[in-house]
């Protein structure tokens, strides 16, 4: 650049950052010139004349020759800006040979420059002038326009462009075979998809002159979220192939697109080969797919299809090969047809290891005349060969794979015979990825014989050309062929495997899956693959290919040789032997490529003309290594046209340069460049001598240090370019450090790796030789060791692409992720720790002295170790431990990183904005680098902790050490120094204490006992009582008195053990970080923890996994026995307490037991279920374990032999007291006293026959006197001996009032035996009745006494022992408590719980005011907190209510209900209603009992708005309330029974009824007017007129002789809504309502106030009640009567009850005239 340029190193303005410096060639003569721009250069692209600058702030430059620009550029060599893109922020620039190309912020794409190729996408142009935009455009997408495609990043070539899209899918336009497009004509004006790498994550794409490359991430489990491509777009083929063969699969993914070939622009048609060219194949014949190995194998065809020729294009290198009858021939030409160089090459294929050409005709002609044939082959030898897509590498080797791979289809079924003829050891070295094909196959030019004795002797001395083993890939290459097709998939891979090398595995040591957050996207993936496409003729592609000239052009399925006869590629496809090098960056010269891998080194292929390739193959066609000096390690890599520049770290921090290619002399530049251009393809050879000299080697750049910190350089044309940073405050050079150290330790690690880890772990004998738990954990290990060596790896290629982007603390990963980087180091220690405590370094001794050799140097080297005379086994702990120095040196320069940041942030930055940046910047320096240091000393602290612990296993007696020993457990303190004794010990007695991580270990002479340190508690006892220095160890089972030495013994231990504990309880008792500096006193009393039982009694075996308090388990818990029993709930002082399940095996049912409720002491006791295996439900009360008090038992269902329901009181798991039992089967239920679960005493029992018996009960019999009535009223009283059996004296009533009197025998409804009288007496009816009536009832349990247990339990739940009998204040304190506790135990599983239910539980929480003087406000809040409290279970009302709800649903439902049933059950609600009015009592002491008066507040207004509370004298003409149980509960308890009440109602009042009902039905039929006569209503109360309803709403209508259901219409709507009442009050009220509409329509009619008279009421309201149609109402009528308020009877209400039941009455005996 011939500008007023500085020289570099001038100490010039121009700001710290993005410095440029450009020079060119290598001499020692070169100054690089510095340009000055405004602002920091970010990036430069060069191309071959011309180049483009990034400028902080997005701005764009361009300098050199631009000849597209209009108007010629004054200075061309000056900068220009590109005016065009302002406005634009353009984060990414390229260059191609002479066109650009900028990325904007948004992805879009801008071109300019030289487009006669179309490489700038724009059609029509053959120059673009300024930055033009070129859109991408998705036509795959269904949206019209198509979508724009945003763009990451641009690649330039010479005639192309390639761009990489944020979808991370690659886009091509320009021309060539380059593109990877299947295009049949050039140029390609419009960018397209390269279909081929669809579905792959790309990372990078570059362009060579005439070839691509693209760096791709492997597929692994983190593409899920990508749609995975499995046909090509375009001939819709699939992409894998899986052909299935006897014994095995093959897998192919070598899918090539015929749509690719492309047509040779001589004829501009396919050629077909000369039919006797290929090999026939038989149709039977399966044909493999190829398959391409990771290695670079040699290469051969497969076949496309069975039945067609397929064409040989590999064969023509080497001359053809042609099978003529059976025998295969090779051409004349075959000699003929190769260059000077390659004939060279065949004959030194002599002193190859491999039989020639020669010997291979001969043998093959021995062969086909030999008649032996084999029917066991599967396949020919061609499914045996990997193949790398179909094209030949030049070495004397293919040529005789080409052979006997087209041998092997011709004799298909003699592979046997071909397999003895070469012996298996040769087919070893071919098909194994070792020795020359390892690296490739052969330069080509080179003699090969010399290249593969060099890489025997170098798998001989275990050293590989790279930090990667030898043996990693020949592992990596078993693996990756998932069979051993053909011929070799006979063969046991044992056997292969000795041929190949003996005694040693495949291991992988990649790490493990998912174990780094590769996954999350938040380091950069090492996992790559390399694709490249386009021209290959001087090997830039890396395949192995550079075929050369050929007189006629062929065409080939995966490529095509172009007009030239140079080989070209059309479709990308992966350079396998790149695979598991983890290349990070790929860059590409004109006709070179390199790639830089995260280990720091440069694999380099292509033209090597002028020694751009780093090293002396020439030219490569495969990636070889660039000679570098150990020790340099390479960051950032550019190719020029015919140069290599390398950016590396050195011995200082400060970056060197590299240089390696052309040496450019002054003067000569131009010259040179056109003569290039003229001369690119050949005479390379003469015009290196033209243009100067070139490197052997790469060269270092003397004045590279001169540059300042160099952050990237860049290659292009001749040019070199270098951008660079001056070290503010120490600031930049901080980060170069940063990521140098970074980069220098993780090609420790992988030598490591490399070195000592595979090497051991593919020993073969290494399992036996550790035993099975060492090599266990020496795996563990391993995989640690792979996991953290490749976070590493990652984290140095994110270092080092911060440094050439950005150089800014935001950009470090580190401080994002710093728990990634300490869990990583947390785990490999553990491992390490692990590993050591169990002894594993001394069992690694004989195996490490076996494999490296008594000399430990390469032990010694590897671990920085310079102490003398180490151990093996101490050798390898320093290796082992050696990652762990690495956390400090991460604390380290991240305090000197915020040390700068804080100055230069002091220095730089004024606004509040920048200071608030800096500040958190720096605050997350400080924060990381205080971690690390804790995490430094933490595993210092574990290391220390290791040590200790395998000195004192060395001391250990043998025996128990083997059952104590654990991977996890370290020692932290033991008496051996007799500092802790046991109290009271015998004088002879051992007693030893062990302080480990997890447990306290108490060893006697020959014995031990282990206590776990999670139910362990230890405690001080005080000396003064004792003068002893005492601690006191409890355990779940023991309790110990320890006794120590001295004062600072016992405080040293008590420290030590509650230490522990805590530590074990935090979970991680071999990790836990004492970097808190806050330690706590003693570990928490009460604590989550699992034991097993192991001493004599009700626990033994039992595991208890749960809450503890001082050694027994107290909280909830789960408790398993051995033999299957498990409870789970609550235990109290090691006892099952409160809540809880409990399951038990029924070994003879082989089902479970299974209770469900509460426990006290260890049994059951409180409400619970009980589920037998049998199939019976217990559901009630249990005390001491076994039943007792109120219950339920269901037994069977009702399919099973015996269905049927026991519900009362149980005494000592028996049926004691009051109950009722439903037999199902028999249709019978029993209603009476029990006694050890038989009847006896008074009961009743009905049938689902009609048939009722109340009396006396005797051994489960009817036995002694009772009644028995049958459905027709026939009745018997008397004697009875048995069930349903007369015996004894007794009468005999016949339903007509004839009776015999008598002595009966025998059985009910079967003959009964009589002697007695028989009477009829006169027929008093009435009276008859009444007598009938009153003898039901005495004989049965009275209405009192029924349910006493029910009662008991509510009474206890309130604390009382007996009913009344306790303290109001303690029962509201129980039921606060309840409630709570319920609530509690509920909230568990929420769905259970309504919100309503919520409020009112928390409403109920409230204690109301229950003392002091009873108002009526104070009555009603009573009465609203009993509504409340009813309605929830968890209430000890609400509970009592449920339960009566249940016994009297279960009494007087099904065959209960009997009409006979009924005076009981009304009794029954009675008693119910005062037991509860005396528990209400006791609760509000204050409430006057049944009866009393409450004063009433002078204002009447409640009665209206509380209709509930009516029923005490509306009218209330005195100022008091009446208290009454029924007014007071009725309206809680009714509703609930009121389904079985009302059915005896209604069964009891069935007949009377159906009289009523067919009058009312009659008397309905008449029309209004008629009915009001017929009835006798004085005419002035008949209605004149109704309002009308349909004609005009509002106006009133005239009532006629035939108007029907109008008159009264109000009235009786009213009264219909008897029915939807339930209690008395509630009927009450309605017929009230009614009474008022009546009296409201007759005063409308008679315009005046009017007073009723009986006679005048009477049959209006017998109207109404005759129009309202109830269909029960005798039923209605009487639960009124039966059940009303007493004090109601003689008051306003009561009359009108009397007016509808004399109503009732008149209808039965109306006579219609």
């Amino acid at each position: 650049m011939e500008i007023q340029s500085k020289s570099s190193w001038d100490d010039g303005s121009g700001g710290e950052r993005g410095l440029l410096h450009s020079w060119k060639g290598y001499s020692y003569s070169i100054t690089p010139e510095r340009l000055l721009l405004p602002r920091p250069v970010l990036q430069v692209a060069l191309g071959s004349q011309h180049g483009v600058l990034l400028v902080e702030g997005g701005q764009v430059y361009s300098f050199g020759e631009l000849p597209w620009k209009q108007s010629q550029v004054p200075e061309p060599a000056k900068p220009t800006l590109e005016s065009a893109l302002s406005g634009q922020r353009v984060v990414t620039v390229a260059a191609g040979s002479f066109h650009s190309g900028a990325v904007t912020e948004d992805g879009g794409v801008h071109m300019w420059g030289e487009n006669s190729a179309g490489q700038c996408g724009l059609s029509g142009l053959s120059t673009v002038p300024n930055p033009t935009p070129v859109a991408l455009q998705d036509l795959d997408t269904v949206t019209v326009p198509p979508q724009t495609v945003p763009v990451l990043e641009l690649a330039c070539g010479e005639k192309h462009t390639l761009a990489l899209s944020v979808q991370r899918e690659v886009w091509a336009w320009g021309s060539g075979c380059q593109l990877g497009l299947n295009a049949a004509v050039f140029p390609v004006w419009k960018p397209q998809k390269v279909e081929h790498l669809a579905g792959r994550y790309v990372l990078q794409v570059a362009c060579g002159a005439s070839h691509s490359l693209a760096l791709v991430r492997c597929l692994g489990s983190h593409d899920g979220h990508r749609p995975h491509v499995d046909k090509c777009g375009r001939c819709n083929e699939l992409l894998y192939t899986m052909t299935d063969k006897e014994d095995h699969v093959i897998i192919s993914d070598s899918h090539y697109c015929p749509l690719g070939v492309e047509l040779t622009e001589d004829d501009g048609k396919l050629e077909a080969p000369n039919p006797t060219t290929g090999l026939k194949t038989s149709p039977s014949e399966p044909v493999l797919p190829s398959y391409t190995s990771k290695s670079e194998s040699p290469a051969v065809p497969t076949v496309a299809d069975p039945t067609s020729v397929p064409s040989q294009p590999h064969a023509s290198e080497e001359g053809e090969a042609s099978l003529v009858n059976g025998m295969l021939q090779v051409s004349d030409s075959d000699t003929s047809a190769l260059s000077g160089a390659e004939s060279d090459a065949v004959a030194g294929a002599k002193s190859s290891p491999y039989p020639d050409e020669q010997a291979v005709k001969d043998y093959l002609k021995k062969l086909s005349d030999n008649t032996q044939t084999n029917t066991q082959a599967s396949g020919g030898l061609n499914a045996l060969l990997p193949s790398t897509g179909g094209l030949m590498s030049s070495t004397p080797t293919s040529a005789l794979n080409n052979l006997v791979a087209s041998c092997a289809s011709a004799v298909g079924g003699r592979v046997a015979s071909t397999y003895e003829a070469l012996s298996l050891k040769k087919m070893m070295n071919f098909y194994l990825p070792s020795g020359a094909s390892r690296s490739g196959g052969s330069p080509g030019v080179v003699d090969n014989s010399a290249e593969r004795v060099r890489q025997e002797d170098s798998m001989q001395g275990k050293k590989s050309s790279s930090t990667g083993d030898i043996r990693e890939e020949e592992a990596e290459g078993l693996r990756r062929r998932l069979s051993l097709p053909g011929l070799l998939s006979q063969v046991s891979p044992r056997l292969l495997r000795k041929a190949g090398r003996p005694k040693m595995r495949a291991v992988a040591l990649t790490p493990l899956g998912g174990a780094i957050p590769e996954d999350h996207e938040v380091l950069p993936t090492l996992q790559t693959e390399v694709w490249s496409w386009g021209h290959g003729e001087h090997g830039q592609l890396g395949h192995g290919d550079n075929l050369a000239r050929l007189d006629t052009p062929v065409t080939v399925i995966t490529g095509c040789l172009d007009h030239k006869g140079k080989c070209s590629r059309l479709q990308p496809l992966c350079i396998k032997s790149l695979n598991n090098k983890e290349v990070v960056r790929v860059a590409a010269g004109a006709h070179h490529s390199l790639a830089l891998t995260a280990q720091s080194q440069v694999f380099s292929w292509g033209s090597n003309s002028s020694g751009q390739l780093g090293h002396m193959e020439s030219p490569s066609t495969v990636p070889r290594l660039a000679k570098l000096s150990e020790g340099i390690r390479v960051w950032d890599v550019s190719a020029g046209e015919r140069h290599t520049l390398l950016l590396a770290d050195g011995d200082c921090i400060q970056p060197i340069i590299y240089y390696s290619g052309q040496q450019v002399k002054e003067g000569e530049e131009e010259g040179g460049n056109e003569k290039e251009l003229h001369q690119q393809g050949g005479g390379e050879e003469e015009e290196e001598e033209q243009a100067g000299g070139y490197t052997q080697q790469p060269v270092l750049l003397p004045f590279c240090m001169n540059l300042g910190y160099v952050s990237s350089v860049f290659a292009g044309g001749r040019r070199c370019v270098a951008l660079s940073d001056r070290n503010v405050m120490g600031f930049i050079a901080s980060l170069h450090e940063l990521a140098s150290a970074e980069r220098r330790f993780y090609c420790k690690l992988c030598n490591i790796k490399s070195q000592i880890l595979r090497p051991l772990l593919e020993l073969e004998s290494l399992s036996s030789a550790l035993g099975q738990v060492i090599f266990g954990l020496l795996q563990t290990l391993a995989n640690m060791f792979g996991r953290l060596c490749h976070l590493t790896g990652q984290h140095a290629t994110s270092l080092t692409a911060s440094l050439r982007r950005c150089r800014e603390v935001k950009s470090l990963l580190i401080l994002e992720h710093t728990s990634i980087f300490l869990d990583c180091y947390n785990d490999y220690c553990s491992a390490v720790g692990n590993f050591q405590v169990m002894g594993g370094f001394q069992a690694l001794t004989k195996p490490s002295i076996d494999l490296f050799g008594k000399g430990p140097e390469l032990l010694q080297k590897l671990s920085e170790c310079g102490e003398e005379n180490l151990t093996t086994a101490d050798l390898l702990v320093v290796l082992f431990y050696l990652p762990a120095r690495h956390l400090h040196e991460y604390s380290r320069l991240l305090l000197k990183l915020a040390t700068c940041f804080e100055v230069v942030g002091g220095r730089n930055l004024s606004s509040s904005a920048c200071d608030l940046k800096c500040s958190t910047e720096y605050q997350k320096l400080q924060d990381s680098c205080s971690k690390f240091e804790a995490s430094v000393l933490q595993l210092k602290r574990k290391r220390k902790e290791a040590d200790y612990t395998v000195h004192f296993w060395k001391i250990f007696p043998g025996k128990m050490t083997d059952s104590l020993r654990k991977p996890y457990r370290r020692l932290i303190c033991e008496s051996s120094n007799k500092g802790l004794t046991l109290q009271n010990a015998g004088r002879f007695s051992v007693n030893w204490f062990i302080l480990f991580n997890d447990v306290l270990v108490h060893a006697q002479f020959s014995t031990h006992h282990i206590f776990p340190l999670a139910t362990l508690w230890v405690e001080p006892i005080p000396e003064e009582d004792t003068g002893l220095y005492g601690l006191k160890v409890i355990t779940p089972e023991e309790t110990l008195t320890l006794l120590a030495s001295s004062p600072m013994e016992k405080i040293k231990w008590l420290r030590s053990i509650n230490q522990a504990v805590d530590q074990a309880l935090s979970g991680k008792g071999q990790d836990v970080a004492s970097g808190s500096s806050v330690q706590k006193l003693e570990p928490p009393i009460s604590r989550t923890a699992s034991y097993t039982f192991y001493k004599e009694g009700r626990l033994k075996d039992a595991t208890y996994e749960g809450r503890w308090l001082s050694g027994k388990p107290n909280g909830r818990g789960v408790l398993k026995w051995c033999d299957g029993r498990i409870y789970t709930g609550a235990f109290k002082n090691g006892l099952e307490d409160g809540f809880g399940e409990f399951v038990a095996p029924n070994k003879t049912l082989n089902k479970n037991d299974h209770y469900q409720g509460y426990w006290k002491d260890g049994k059951m006791h409180g409400l619970g279920t009980y589920r037998y295996a049998s199939g019976e439900v217990y559901d009630g009360s249990f005390q001491e374990g076994v039943r007792h008090g109120h219950g339920m038992l269901r037994s069977g269902k009702l399919n099973t032999s015996s269905p049927s329901v026991f519900i009362g009181q149980w005494l000592q798991d028996k049926k004691t007291g009051y109950g009722v039992f439903d037999d199902i089967t028999k249709g019978e239920k029993y209603m009476g006293m029990w006694q050890d679960h038989q009847r006896q005493g008074t009961g009743v029992v009905v049938t689902q026959f009609g048939l009722y018996y109340e009396g006396a009960f005797k051994d489960n019999k009817m036995m002694g006197t009772g009644v028995l009535l049958s459905e027709d009223d026939t009745t018997y009283e008397g004697e009875f001996s048995d069930d349903w059996t007369l015996s004894g004296k007794g009468v005999l009533t016949m339903p007509n009032g004839d009776y015999l009197e008598g002595s009966f025998n025998g059985e009910w409804g079967s003959g009964l035996k009589v002697t007695g009288s028989y009477f009829k007496p006169h027929l008093f009816d009435t009276d008859k009745d009444k007598t009938q009536a009153m003898k039901l009832g005495h004989l049965c349990v009275c209405a009192e006494d029924k349910w006493p247990a029910v009662f008991e339990e509510c009474w206890s739940q309130l604390g009382c022992e007996a009913p009344g009998r306790g303290e109001p204040e303690k029962a509201w304190e129980n039921i606060a408590v309840a409630l709570t506790t319920s609530r509690r135990h509920i909230l568990d599983s929420p769905d259970v719980l309504s919100r309503s239910h919520n409020k009112t539980l928390e409403s109920l929480e409230v204690i109301p005011q229950h003392v002091g003087p009873i108002t009526m406000d104070r009555y009603n809040a009573i009465r609203l907190y009993l509504i409340k409290a009813c309605d929830t279970p968890l209430h000890p009302l609400g509970q009592l209510l449920e339960t009566l709800v249940a016994v009297y649903r279960m009494t007087y439902v099904g065959v209960g209900a009997n009409r006979r049933l009924l005076h009981q059950a009304v009794s029954e609600i009675k008693s119910y209603l005062n037991h509860i009015f005396l528990i209400v009592r006791f609760l509000f002491p204050d409430l006057p009992e049944e009866g009393g008066l409450i004063p009433e507040p002078t204002t009447d207004l409640q009665e209206k708005n509380e209709p509930n509370s009516t029923d005490a004298l509306p009218e209330s003409p005195k100022p008091a309330r009446v208290v009454s149980s029924s007014a007071l509960l009725l309206p809680v308890l009714l509703p609930r029974l009121y389904p079985p009440l009302f059915t005896l109602y209604a069964l009891d009042k069935e007949r009377e009824d159906d009289v009523y009902w067919e009058c009312v039905l009659r008397l309905n039929k008449q029309p209004d007017l008629a009915l009001l006569a017929f009835l006798g209503v004085q005419q002035k109360f008949w209605p004149v007129s109704i309002p009308a309803s349909l004609p005009a709403p509002g106006e009133k209508q005239l009532v006629i002789s035939s108007t029907k259901d109008a008159c009264f219409a109000s009235a009786v709507e009213t009264l219909q809504q008897i029915s939807t009442t339930f209690t008395p009050s509630d009927k009450l009220q309605v017929i009230q309502l009614t009474f008022e509409e009546i009296t409201q329509e007759v005063q409308a009619l008679l315009k005046q106030d009017f007073l009723w008279s009986m006679d005048d009421l009477f049959p209006v309201f017998l109207y109404v009640v005759l129009r309202a149609r109830i269909r029960n109402l005798g039923s209605e009528v009487s639960l009124i009567e039966d059940l009303m308020d007493p004090c109601v009877q003689h008051g306003e209400h009561g009359i009108m009850f009397t007016t509808l039941k004399a109503c009732y009455y008149q209808i039965q005996h109306e006579k219609v005239t």
